[in-house]
Parts: C-alpha cells; sequence; structure tokens
C-alpha cells in the first residue's frame, strides 16, 4: 500500500546517486525507504525529491527543534555540509499509473571509523544537539511527515510547497557549479520552477535544468 515503510539498521550495498557507495554502519543511523503510487503515471514524480527534502526537514525540526538546509536535488545540509540524501527509484510509464521507492539516508550518529569512509564532508544530528535523540522518536515523526508532504503533493502539486523550499535553500542566490559528466558550468542559483528544476542564471540569462546524472556544488 501507498506509505509504507521499510527501516534497516544495517544497508550492506547501501548507495546514493550516480551510483556511489551511502556507508551505512550498524544501528546508528536512519535507513528508510517508503513505496508510493503515482496514479498519473511518472510525470507526477516531478519534485518528488525536493517533497521528500521538505519532509526531512519537517521531521528534524519538529522533533529536535534544528533547521536544517536543503539543496537540489536531493540532499539535506545542517552547517554547510551534508546530513542527508535521497534516493528515488521509479518504475512505470509516463502516462500510466507506476510506482516508487523514496529511500532516505540520515546521519544520526556517524561512528568514527564509518566517517572516515565517507569522500565528502559530512555530519551528523546529533553532533547539533544538546540532548541525545531518540531514533525510533525521530523515524517516526520522519514517516508522518513524508506521508504528509506526499499526500500534499499529489493533490496540490509542488507549487504550494516552493516558498518553504526556497526559504530554506542552501544555495539560493549564490555562485554554483553545475557538473553534468565531464561538463562544468558556473553560474547563480536561482532556486527552482514549478515543476522542481533548477533554475541557472547563465551570463544574465537563466534556464531550467532538470534532474539527471548532475551534482550541483558552491563555487569557492
Amino acid at each position: 500500500l501507498p506509505g509504507q515503510v521499510c527501516l534497516a539498521e544495517y544497508q550492506s550495498a547501501g548507495r546514493g546517486r550516480r551510483g556511489r557507495q551511502w556507508i551505512s554502519p550498524f544501528g546508528s543511523q536512519i535507513y528508510l525507504s517508503m513505496y508510493w503510487y503515482l496514479e498519473q503515471g511518472l510525470s507526477a514524480a516531478m519534485g518528488l525529491s525536493l517533497v521528500s527534502a521538505l519532509a526531512v526537514s519537517d521531521a528534524v525540526k519538529a522533533h529536535s527543534n534544528i533547521q536544517v538546509q536543503l539543496k537540489w536535488p536531493n540532499d539535506i545540509y545542517l552547517g554547510g555540509v551534508k546530513l542527508a540524501g535521497i534516493l528515488i527509484d521509479l518504475e512505470g510509464q509516463a502516462l500510466e499509473p507506476s510506482h516508487c521507492v523514496i529511500g532516505i539516508g540520515l546521519n544520526l550518529h556517524m561512528p568514527e571509523e564509518a566517517g572516515k569512509l565517507i569522500e565528502q564532508k559530512w555530519t551528523d544530528l546529533q553532533s547539533h544537539s544538546k540532548v541525545k535523540i531518540d531514533r525510533n522518536a525521530l523515524s517516526a515523526q520522519l514517516i508522518s511527515c513524508l506521508r504528509q508532504r506526499l499526500h500534499q503533493h499529489q493533490h496540490e502539486g509542488l507549487v504550494p510547497m516552493l516558498d518553504e523550499w526556497h526559504a530554506n535553500d542552501a544555495f539560493l542566490n549564490k555562485r554554483v557549479k553545475l557538473i553534468t559528466g565531464q561538463r562544468v558550468t558556473y553560474g547563480i542559483c536561482r532556486g527552482v520552477n514549478n515543476q522542481g528544476a533548477l533554475l541557472l542564471e547563465v551570463d544574465g540569462q537563466v534556464k531550467p535544468v532538470y534532474g539527471g546524472e548532475v551534482s550541483l556544488r558552491m563555487d569557492e
């Protein structure tokens, strides 16, 4: 049924976008997968990663009173580095009822040895909290928030959530570089459009960039 969830204590082959490994030590993080049904087909999947990121933001704020930042298309940042990631697997046709699994990995308390295996800057939620975080309670909050956001998206679309996204966009109006394969494009992040595409300003012109094998990074 839509909204059904699988939680894992450990992942032997955790993966992120672009085929990267997701370091998944035992019993210390949140590894969550939720099934969702797209009645209108794959065309209704536009913006799902953004909607899911907002759900993570909702859950962390409600449970721990910590405000995170969002990075297009599927990352959650805290203190300028990665806290969580989202991976969406889709199956079906553009205009026929389709299926998706939304995977969320959230760093809660990263063991030191596991942290050394991660190839990018990262953080965990416990490092930003003065009280011990209850993993089960946070997981329950995340499931609730994700279901709420997905129902909202199903009935209202992405547009009513865009103001919230932009309020927490880590890169809004900042210089960024967009990496697509071997190609690097420099520009200014101008948020996202009604379809969930990145709006990138290059040489005074703003163009939409849709999902795929792209990586958005700060231009330092």
